[in-house]
């Protein structure tokens, strides 16, 4: 045997359950198990090394090939771990009970810890495991009001008003369009708008979607305040998986403004020309403005998604021509009806 291979070899060696790491040097895979169940006080009948990284067990041939550093886990018989998911699921596992030691020992292991993989995983735990979901009001959770106005007191409040802000938004710019049209055109127009205007205001500006206390159907979160991402406009589901829960803490809130209300089919390419060139070609029929309506501002066409799932080329999707208009037989009932009153 060369003598590179007999020198000691450093590994970091970790136990499950246990929140202490050691460094032990060995010429060989036994040498470092036997000083690795000295350092942690355990039996060494049926114990074993394994790669923290991945959960490969050592053999004696394996072991030569590691470089110096190498992290290790030590198990006792009956034990098993699979790498970095064996931390995820534990992370899971404890997620909503954290205690106080779990907390310190996930900080002392971020502190060590220098593989960048790691880290994230530890600091998003730490980052997320000190939320404070459950509180409501300002004064429950004052950090997570940090930078807002005093009138929100608290956290559905502030979110309904998000929400009805972005819906606010698409109405002014709908609205603006009218300046474009030709004026004999513009009063029927503002008119069709008129009409989405008390449509919106009678729902509160769909406000609701973002309001965890809502008890309706078009919540678009859960009764905690979890978001999922719908995924892209051409797709049914976010294949990553995005979540977020912007009630957990002011990070998260923050964030959340970057996740967007998405119009599948889209509004300024879309659904205003179409729009306009509805009320432009009428020709004595009567407009749906509530289909337009359910286009521009409801989860008919909206779809909530993570800003990496916001495709902005075009979505090359059209209104459906067989409802732009009310069908001829509705009107008529709707006139006759009038007349009787």
């Amino acid at each position: 045997m060369s003598a590179m291979s007999k020198r000691p070899r450093i590994f970091k060696l970790r136990a499950l359950h246990s929140q202490d790491k050691y460094g032990v040097a060995g010429k060989n895979c036994q040498e470092v198990l036997l000083k690795g169940c000295q350092k942690f006080q355990l039996p060494i009948s049926g114990c074993r090394l394994c790669l923290y990284e991945d959960g490969t067990e050592l053999t004696e041939g394996y072991f030569q090939s590691l470089p110096d550093n190498t992290e290790l886990m030590l198990l006792t018989p009956g034990q098993a771990w699979q790498g970095y998911i064996s931390d995820i699921h534990r992370f899971l596992t404890i997620f909503y009970q954290p205690q106080a030691d779990v907390i310190q020992a996930a900080q002392k292991l971020l502190s060590d810890e220098r593989a960048p993989l790691r880290q994230k995983l530890l600091s998003d735990f730490l980052h997320n495991i000190n939320e404070n979901i459950q509180a409501e009001t300002r004064e429950e959770d004052g950090p997570w009001f940090e930078g807002l106005e005093s009138r929100f007191r608290n956290k559905s409040s502030y979110l309904r008003y998000s929400c009805e802000s972005r819906i606010r938004s698409y109405l002014k710019e709908v609205n603006a369009h009218a300046s474009t049209l030709a004026p004999q055109l513009q009063a029927e127009y503002l008119k069709i708008i008129g009409s989405m205007c008390e449509k919106l205001k009678s729902v509160r500006y769909n406000g609701s979607y973002f309001d965890r206390r809502d008890k309706g159907r078009e919540r678009l979160c859960t009764a905690e305040g979890w978001f999922s991402c719908q995924g892209p406009f051409d797709l049914d589901a976010c294949l990553s998986k995005h979540s977020i829960n912007p009630y957990s803490n002011r990070e998260s809130r923050i964030l959340f403004s970057t996740w967007n209300l998405d119009h599948k089919i889209e509004k300024k390419r879309t659904i205003v020309p179409a729009l306009a060139e509805a009320v432009a070609e009428q020709d004595g029929r009567e407009v749906d403005w509530e289909y337009f309506y359910s286009l521009l501002f409801t989860s008919a066409n909206l779809k909530l998604v993570h800003i990496a799932c916001h495709k902005k080329s075009s979505h090359n999707l059209s209104c459906d021509e067989t409802r732009i208009y009310k069908p001829k037989k509705q009107a008529v009932r709707k006139r006759a009806a009038r007349r009787h009153q």
